[in-house]
């Protein structure tokens, strides 16, 4: 008799060798999330084996199959089709909907946008404290998927108040605020962003915790200037993208977080269009990166 011991369930589970890791799951009576019926046509059952991958039976035609299309690694493997000779220990990396939902998006939309403009804009850079440990000491797959899934949860924030996710690098987030139909209120719908995603954060972190033991932490630059916005193609991969000083300004505003140990920090012609609405409650003088003189930052809190 063979075991399983689930880091996501924090469990043992024994196996027969009949049985496929999805069977022997579900006896178990862990709801370990199969939407095609365990029939090898999608990959929401997948699992990633931490310990024990020798032990698994090579795959079968099915899940290779699956493999070939999506491009499994060798330690991510179907559950519904493998069967193991000794004991594994593995991590589930479908745990809810959200992530059954992850899954299966396979094809990615954009904004519509003109040709090509000048405009006033607010442009919001977000990164993420200790995402850089995190990412050094779990496996790439795993990376990977907590960010699809991090990009996931803050898009929803961010499509709310009117902001479109024009890049991301790693942890960090290129927002644009006023680059797709709304005119007005960009700075203060800019900074609704940031505290909405820092009180979703804290959720996120309860997911995080349960699966990894860890968690992130939030720093946020804005600015507000004229930039140049148009629908940049390379042909298979579109977006809206922001081009000019204002776009590497509002970077070097973010990175600017660390000196002061805020969270979010936003120019001096980001605040001006919200003096009255929202309180500061610090200013700071700094030199940015790249820059000449110094910049008068005004700190804000996450709420």
């Amino acid at each position: 008799m063979s075991h399983i011991y689930s880091d996501t369930d924090h469990q043992r589970i024994e196996v027969t060798d009949e049985d496929t890791l999805l069977t022997s799951s579900l006896k178990a009576g862990i709801n370990h999330t199969h939407a095609c019926g365990g029939n090898a046509r999608c990959s929401t059952c997948r699992v990633h084996v931490v310990e024990g991958l020798q032990h698994c039976q090579p795959r079968n035609s099915a899940e290779e199959q699956m493999k070939k299309l999506i491009g499994l690694p060798d330690d991510i493997r179907l559950a519904c089709q493998t069967r193991i000779t000794g004991d594994i220990k593995i991590r589930r990396l479908v745990v809810d909907d959200l992530d059954a939902q992850i899954i299966r998006d396979q094809l990615a939309t954009h904004d519509e946008n003109s040709l090509g403009r000048e405009k006033e804009i607010a442009v919001l850079f977000t990164d993420l404290a200790n995402y850089t440990a995190f990412a050094e000491s779990l496996p790439a797959y795993d990376v990977v998927h907590v960010l699809n899934r991090y990009y996931m949860t803050m898009n929803d924030i961010v499509t709310k108040y009117g902001g479109v996710i024009s890049d991301v690098a790693g942890d960090g987030m290129l927002i644009l605020f006023g680059a797709c139909k709304k005119e007005d209120g960009l700075v203060i719908d800019a900074i609704r962003t940031v505290q909405a995603m820092r009180r979703e954060l804290t959720h996120f972190n309860e997911y995080l915790e349960s699966m990894y033991g860890r968690s992130f932490g939030l720093r946020a630059g804005i600015h507000y200037g004229s930039a140049i916005i148009g629908h940049f193609s390379t042909g298979p991969m579109s977006k809206v993208a922001a081009i000019g000083d204002t776009v590497n300004l509002a970077a070097r505003i973010e990175q600017a977080n660390k000196q002061f140990g805020s969270q979010l920090l936003i120019s001096e012609a980001a605040y001006q269009q919200v003096a009255g609405e929202i309180e500061q409650i610090g200013c700071h003088k700094a030199e940015l990166k790249g820059k000449t003189g110094s910049y008068a930052l005004y700190e804000i809190e996450l709420k």
